[in-house]
């Protein structure tokens, strides 16, 4: 699987990595808010050092829908049902932000977008009284939302929630001429280098391992979706979801707004116009991580549905990607804990990182440089409601209970023979789980037991990985370490 974004995305030149170096500051991970808030300190005169452990854009920035909107599915309505008024508010106001400055961005260095409406529908009586209460919160919060039941897609719907003039691009345009952009800013984008360690010594600052060698910077930035590192927790109170999308080839009208289910399963629609071609965007059917059997089924079903209201359209391409649900319903950014006032992070966009990620730059550039945002400080305040704390306490049961089900399964099953073509399977050898897979004619064997907390992987069918259901690590069929907390690789299975 491979999205249309990475297949077609412009070059982003890095550099040859020298460990000993030192930086003013170091953002680890190259998507859009690695990226962002690597631009805003080097154009405010900082030394500044991006480490991506893949390729740019390789993760989430890679594989997103790429919707620019402040209408976010029924977002602010969770948001008020957590918290008041006023953070709702500032959480808009922050998006509002974190859109208007890549837009200038897009406009100051050539960068194409296009303006869409963006559209929430439903189609049961349940999904209508959803938009009903997502409107009402939408204009507490300050979003001139408008109710309707007019839409332009090839089925009927109940209710529809729009909002004018939000936009989509592509996403690894920007996230290139961002790179750009930071290199004449004196800035370093290093490719292969991932971080696997930090202490803060007694000097002052902080010390990063790599795989590669060490690094020093006053500050370091973890922008790598869910923070490696463990400090703070985080991955305690985010529950990992994986979603699909597809992109076919059309030639006749498709609809140009930006579309949105509230109902399940989750079926997100949008156009682009890439190398001359035009193409529909289909995406939906999410799941937690690694709780699904049969994940190219999911695949297989969007596309099921898209050809049956589209029937000329040819699918092109498949992809998934892995985003953040925050117990607090905002995003997480800020100081983390425990890092000695020089290590900052920022997650739980939630699936809405195009104007997250960016409002996340903005507040974190402006504590590193001593600036002050008044939404970011009521956004990204400190706070667990009695909600959040019932939350949590939700999302670590399911995890334990993850755990103990997972060695038990695990230990279950004895070796068979090279499962099929695609196939992956874990089994007892001894005393241990191992994950034993098929892909492109080889046979790979890997320690099922994820590094980071020691959870039971299991295999995903559509991207041919394995991936843990406790806290969304995710690792190639060779057992590499793609994303999510782990620092390291599955063991060896042999």
């Amino acid at each position: 699987m491979r999205s249309l974004w990475l297949d077609t995305a412009p070059e982003i030149p890095a550099e040859p990595f020298s460990p000993g170096a030192g930086f003013d500051s170091v953002v680890v991970g190259g998507g859009l808010t690695g990226m962002t808030t690597a631009l805003l300190l080097a154009r405010a005169g900082h030394k500044v050092a991006v480490l991506e452990a893949r390729r740019a854009g390789a993760v989430t920035t890679g594989n997103t829908t790429a919707k620019l909107s402040l209408l976010q599915g029924t977002g602010l309505s969770r948001i008020t049902s957590h918290h008041d008024a006023e953070l709702a508010r500032a959480y808009v106001t922050g998006n509002r932000e974190g859109q208007s400055w890549i837009l200038r961005f897009c406009d100051e260095n050539g960068v194409g977008y296009e303006r869409r409406d963006a559209v929430n529908y439903a189609v049961t009586d349940s999904g209508a009284k959803s938009l009903d209460a997502e409107h009402e919160a939408c204009t507490q919060a300050g979003l001139g939302t408008e109710l309707g039941n007019a839409s332009t897609l090839p089925f009927p719907v109940r209710r529809t929630l729009r909002l004018a003039d939000q936009a989509q691009f592509h996403p690894l345009e920007v996230l290139a001429a961002l790179a750009s952009e930071l290199r004449r800013h004196g800035g370093r984008l290093f490719e292969g280098v991932r971080v696997q360690g930090a202490s803060t010594p007694k000097s002052g600052g902080v010390e990063l391992t790599t795989d590669a060698g060490a690094v020093t910077a006053r500050n370091v930035v973890l922008a790598t979706g869910i923070p490696i590192l463990d400090r703070g927790g985080y991955f305690a109170v985010l529950k990992p979801q994986r979603s699909y999308c597809i992109a076919l080839e059309v030639t006749d009208r498709v609809p140009p707004e930006m579309y949105l289910s509230v109902d399940t399963p989750t079926r997100s629609l949008r156009t682009a116009r890439v190398g001359g071609r035009d193409y529909l965007i289909v995406g939906g059917n999410g799941h937690k991580v690694g709780h699904h059997s049969n994940t190219q089924g999911l695949v297989d079903d969007l596309t099921r549905w898209a050809r049956e209201y589209f029937p000329t359209a040819r699918p092109a391409y498949s992809w998934s990607a892995q985003d953040y649900q925050p117990a607090a319903a905002v995003p997480y950014v800020g100081k983390v804990p425990a890092g000695g006032g020089h290590i900052y992070a920022a997650t739980g966009y939630n699936k809405w990182g195009m104007t997250n990620a960016v409002a996340a730059s903005l507040a974190l550039s402006a504590k590193i440089l001593g600036g002050h945002m008044p939404w970011a400080d009521t956004l990204y305040r400190t706070r667990v409601t009695p909600v959040d704390a019932l939350s949590t306490a939700r999302v670590n049961a399911e995890v334990g209970l993850e755990m103990l089900t997972g060695w038990v399964s695990g230990l279950a099953k004895t070796a068979p023979a090279s499962p099929p073509e695609g196939q992956g399977v874990v089994v007892r050898e001894g005393r241990s789980p191992i994950g034993v897979c098929t892909v492109d004619g080889v046979e790979h064997r890997v320690s099922a037991v994820c590094p980071h907390l020691r959870g039971i992987v299991s295999w995903n069918t559509a991207e041919r990985t394995w991936d843990c259901p406790l806290h969304g690590s995710r690792f190639a069929a060779d057992g590499t370490v793609l994303e999510g907390p782990s620092t390291s690789n599955l063991g060896s299975g042999i």
